[in-house]
């Protein structure tokens, strides 16, 4: 019964293949891929009629020594050449050509394999040899051994070649690829069982026909194609492919050479081959996870599989991604600008010299590269102004050639450069068209030389690291230049309250000249002295960076008897009323409110002409305490108070410094206050320091504390 399936099978398989060899070869002018698609059909058709006629004679293919067994091996071999060069056609370029010549060794030693095991099947076949005999046994091991690794091999190369193309290229050849993978996957397990067991399967052997039946429907739907197939190969994925074939390829040299071994006999056999694998798993063991060969590997691979060396997504993924790193474990943007540099053309350390802020260059730092001792001038202004004039990629090698051409630059280069044997190549990092620095890279594990690849790629790399550089100078430049804001911004407060000081120091020594004889006077004095020298010694700490006098905590003030006393200081000037709620207790810091207060007072007092008076009201509005400070002065426009009154150095007095109500709004908000004003012109003002009540404040912590 399968006999007959295995019949039925081969026969409408061979008749379907032969159509679609006809009608795929007979359509316009076929391209070589359409006409070696149209070969494997027919190749397959013709391997399906030997097999028909083989089974019908009663032969089993292979061990038996007969001219139908050659020739039904020849049609299989040629069946399977035939659908391993269309495969590897899926790779050819625009012009029809595969020029990646890893591929093309690759087929050409499946092909080899395919061919001696031909001469192989016709040898015992047309010789007649017993299969009983030694030489009959080793000649059938050898042609099984071959098969298997030819199948082997194929779908290595199949599975490798799919997964390593584009994504977006897969679907095109997704049918014809996997029915080609069933094909060789059932022939491999046949082989394999046969070579374990010494017979041929029949089920196995009877049931390829309608296998080969069920295939035709990808194999029909793939030929209506009108087009060529182009297909690229993805670069991490092509690595990884050719490594396994290398290791295919091992595995197939050591079965051969101890098979071949065992073929040849001797006492020492088994010796032999032990050494051969102990051997070949050492150089193994050695060459593979070496840097060097990894680096050799990639230069072959970018050479022969593809036509741009590089894969530029992937490349500024890692450059971006280099440059980019952030967090306490990376390393410093300099170092990471040599590295993304480096990674480009596998170097494995670099220099970079910076613009030492004279024209010339100076050693920057380094990256995985201590042997290299720039001078302490690495590089002059004329290589500086050179580099900036032509923005050329220096190769270190040419230059030191003997080239007349390259005399002028050779002139220019610094010596210490030149002289340094490991330094490859040197990549000036252009800003705007300023050298912004030189990144020198070590010679790299495999050298070669550079093409307009390399250079276009390293000269577009260079230019994104130096804006990197200057957009990092300049961040640091400005940082600087916020420090120093800083501080003259704390040195205008501070000369601002020096001027308070000063007012209220100029005020006792007038008073001094009436009344220097009044004991209740001196007394007086002495405290504002004592008092005024404390606040000058607190306000130089506040200049120091380093000597940071932290405020201290708000804390229960009685409010109406502090009005008063900070009033007192005041009142030689002009008139002061202080009125209020005696029992008002607000929640402030008595420092950073006096000098918020005796801001707000002295601006009263400056814009209150003659003796009028200036009224000081201590109360409450919406649950806080407030202290209203009137004046019967000019009064401000509301444009003044929107736009200029809290805005550092803008004052409507010819000697103020415009830093007052700023100060003192920033004092109360950092308290929990505020600070309001109105204000009508020729009306007079009335600014509002709002603080928070005790009982309040007790209020707002579990708040407070629920929010947080």
């Amino acid at each position: 019964m399968i006999g007959i399936i295995g019949l039925v099978g081969h026969g409408v398989a061979a008749f379907i293949y032969a159509v679609l060899a006809i009608w795929h070869l007979g359509r316009g002018t076929p391209t070589a891929q359409q006409r070696v698609f149209g070969g494997a059909f027919a190749a397959t058709a013709l391997w399906c009629v030997l097999m028909i006629a083989g089974t019908l004679q009663g032969f089993t293919p292979g061990p038996v020594a007969s001219p139908l067994t050659g020739f039904a091996g020849a049609a299989e071999c040629l069946r399977n050449l035939m659908w391993l060069t269309f495969v590897i056609l899926l790779f050819q370029d625009s012009e029809g050509v595969v020029r990646r010549q890893t591929l093309v060794t690759i087929y050409t030693l499946l092909v080899a394999a395919l061919m001696l095991g031909v001469l192989l099947g016709f040898a015992r076949a047309l010789a007649g040899i017993d299969e009983a005999s030694l030489l009959g046994s080793n000649l059938l091991y050898i042609g099984l051994a071959l098969r298997i690794l030819i199948m082997a091999g194929g779908l290595l190369l199949l599975h490798n070649l799919y997964n390593a193309t584009v994504r977006a290229a897969r679907w095109s050849v997704r049918g014809p690829l996997i029915a080609i993978g069933i094909m060789w996957a059932w022939d491999l397990n046949l082989y394999t069982v046969t070579y374990l067991f010494g017979r041929w399967p029949a089920t196995l052997l009877a049931l390829r026909g309608p296998l080969m039946l069920a295939l035709v429907v990808p194999f029909a739907l793939a030929s209506r194609r009108q087009g060529p197939w182009r297909l690229s190969l993805s670069r991490i994925a092509a690595f990884q492919s050719v490594s396994l074939l290398a290791i295919g390829s091992y595995l197939i040299f050591m079965v051969l050479a101890t098979q071949a071994m065992a073929l040849v006999g001797g006492q020492n056999i088994r010796l032999a081959q032990f050494a051969l694998v102990m051997i070949m798993s050492a150089a193994a063991a050695l060459l593979l996870p070496s840097a060097r060969v990894r680096a050799w590997l990639k230069v072959k691979i970018a050479k022969h599989f593809f036509a741009h060396r590089y894969d530029y997504r992937e490349e500024w993924l890692r450059f971006t991604g280099t440059l980019g790193r952030a967090g306490g474990s990376a390393a410093p943007l300099e170092q990471r600008v040599i590295k993304a540099i480096a990674d480009i053309t596998e170097s494995p350390g670099g220099l970079l010299l910076i613009d030492s802020g004279a024209g010339d260059l100076v050693l920057g730092t380094r990256w995985n590269w201590p042997t290299a001792e720039p001078p302490a001038l690495a590089g002059t202004k004329a290589f500086v102004s050179h580099l900036e004039r032509t923005g050329r990629i220096l190769e270190l090698d040419v230059l030191r050639g003997d080239d007349p051409a390259d005399d002028a630059e050779r002139a220019l280069m610094p010596s210490w450069l030149l002289a340094e044997g490991s330094a490859w190549i040197a990549v000036p990092l252009l800003h705007l068209d300023r050298l912004i620095g030189v990144v020198v890279t070590e010679r790299p594990r495999i050298d070669r030389l550079l093409d307009w690849e390399d250079f276009d790629l390293l000269k577009v790399a260079g230019r994104q690291v130096a804006t990197y550089l200057a957009e990092a100078r300049t961040q640091e430049a400005l940082s600087e230049a916020a420090r120093f804001d800083e501080f003259n911004r704390r040195f205008a407060f501070i000369l601002h309250d020096i001027k308070n000081l000063v007012s209220q120091l100029s005020l006792v020594a007038r008073n001094a000249e009436r009344h220097a004889d009044n004991p209740a006077f001196r007394a007086d004095m002495v405290a504002t002295l004592q008092s005024s020298v404390g606040k000058m010694n607190a306000l130089l700490a506040l200049l120091s960076t380093q000597n940071r006098v932290e405020p201290a905590a708000p804390r229960p003030l009685p409010l109406l008897n502090f009005v008063q006393r900070v009033a007192e200081t005041r009142r030689d000037s002009n008139p002061i009323h202080v009125e209020g709620e005696a029992e008002l207790v607000a929640l402030a810091d008595p420092a950073r409110l006096e000098q918020a207060l005796v801001h707000i007072i002295q601006n009263a007092v400056d814009a209150s002409e003659g003796d009028r008076p200036v009224n000081l009201v201590v109360g409450t509005d919406g649950g806080r305490a407030t202290i209203l400070v009137k004046d019967q002065g000019k009064g401000m426009s509301a444009d003044f108070i929107r736009s200029g009154l809290f805005k550092p150095f803008s004052s409507t007095k010819a000697n103020g410094f415009g830093v007052g109500a700023f100060e003192a709004r920033t004092l109360l908000m950092a308290m929990g206050g505020a600070l309001e004003v109105e204000s009508r012109l020729g009306e007079g003002s009335r600014f509002t320091l709002i603080l928070p009540l005790v009982g309040q404040a007790a209020m707002d912590k579990p708040a407070t504390a629920a929010n947080g």
